[in-house]
């Protein structure tokens, strides 16, 4: 096993307003006897609602934090003790910050990885120019990392983990704010890193579309426990997670009756249909397509918090009627 993870807890002391001028002491558990392993060359999902506890896991998992109590390895190292050590085998991309140095060029920034982390200079070549033909960086290398949006700068960011070959690579909310484009060039990315060099990622996201493109295992967070471990299949199937496919039709219909999916809200010409989140979308579009004139259409993924919201619902539904 790559990452070992056994009965972490990590706690937190927080004060907290007791009336009008009292504070008192309070322990929040961020993270709560998590226990779960991942293999070398595994590309993971690692969802759940905000304040679930994911970041604080990879936090723990790069050394930033301690954990409370429990046991945690990366490479068989200890990640707070050998910290600086496994450093050199792992790379670590948090969407809301950058390791990129603000004020100096992008090419600046990836120079003073290479000595940080001392990586010879046939390697550091080869893997730069690999992730700026790759993340199309070519024309950002000469411009100050304060002057990139947001999904340049995160291309950059991404490049800079990988400049030194990590073993693993620990993805924070990476496409966070992305636009299509920029997000679609970095799931494949991370998709060719994985496959060709046999990395393995560790993927925290609010985007199924991440999950579905990346990842063939999912693990659900929740109140920093381990609620689900397995396909994302399983877990549209126990959340009945629905897509929304969007229509706009040339004229307006009746609400469209097809099989497989549900109308679920009508506005003139356009129309909601609802269908399991497990399924393609192409055969109702062929069935509109072939009744129906076609303006426009769309699809929505579920969000992370829904699919989670309705596991528990039928979890709490089940329990209701058994007792």
């Amino acid at each position: 096993m790559l990452i070992e993870v056994e009965n972490v807890t990590k706690s937190f002391s927080v004060r907290r307003r007791s009336g009008r001028l009292r504070r008192e002491r309070t322990t929040v558990h961020a993270v709560e006897g998590l226990t779960f392993s991942v293999d070398a060359g595994e590309v993971v999902g690692y969802i759940g609602p905000n304040g679930a506890g994911k970041s604080t896991t990879i936090k723990m998992l790069t050394g930033i934090l301690v954990p409370s109590s429990g046991r945690l390895r990366v490479a068989g190292a200890d990640p707070t003790r050998e910290r600086v050590r496994l450093a050199q085998r792992m790379g670590v991309v948090f969407g809301q910050r950058t390791t990129l140095w603000w004020d100096l060029p992008l090419r600046d920034s990836y120079e003073l990885a290479r000595r940080i982390y001392r990586i010879p200079d046939r390697r550091y070549r080869a893997n730069l120019d690999h992730c700026v033909e790759l993340l199309e960086l070519a024309p950002l290398l000469d411009t100050p990392v304060r002057q990139l949006s947001l999904g340049q700068r995160m291309r950059g960011d991404i490049a800079a983990a990988l400049l030194h070959d990590p073993e693993v690579l620990y993805l924070d909310e990476p496409t966070i704010g992305l636009d299509v484009v920029s997000k679609n060039r970095v799931r494949a990315f991370l998709a060719e890193i994985n496959a060709e060099r046999g990395t393995t990622v560790l993927l925290t996201t609010h985007d199924l579309t991440d999950i579905e493109r990346l990842c063939s295992r999912v693990m659900v967070i929740d109140h920093g426990r381990v609620v689900y471990d397995g396909g994302l299949a399983g877990l549209h199937e126990l959340g009945r997670s629905e897509r929304t496919l969007v229509v706009d039709l040339a004229r307006p219909a009746p609400a469209l009756d097809l099989p497989g999916a549900r109308t679920v809200r009508v506005e003139g010409t356009r129309q909601w249909l609802s269908f399991p989140a497990g399924e393609s979308a192409a055969p109702l579009v062929a069935m509109l397509a072939g009744r129906h004139e076609l303006l426009d259409l769309s699809v929505r993924e579920p969000d992370i918090e829904e699919v989670i919201a309705r596991m528990y619902g039928e979890a709490r539904h089940g329990a209701g009627a058994n007792r």
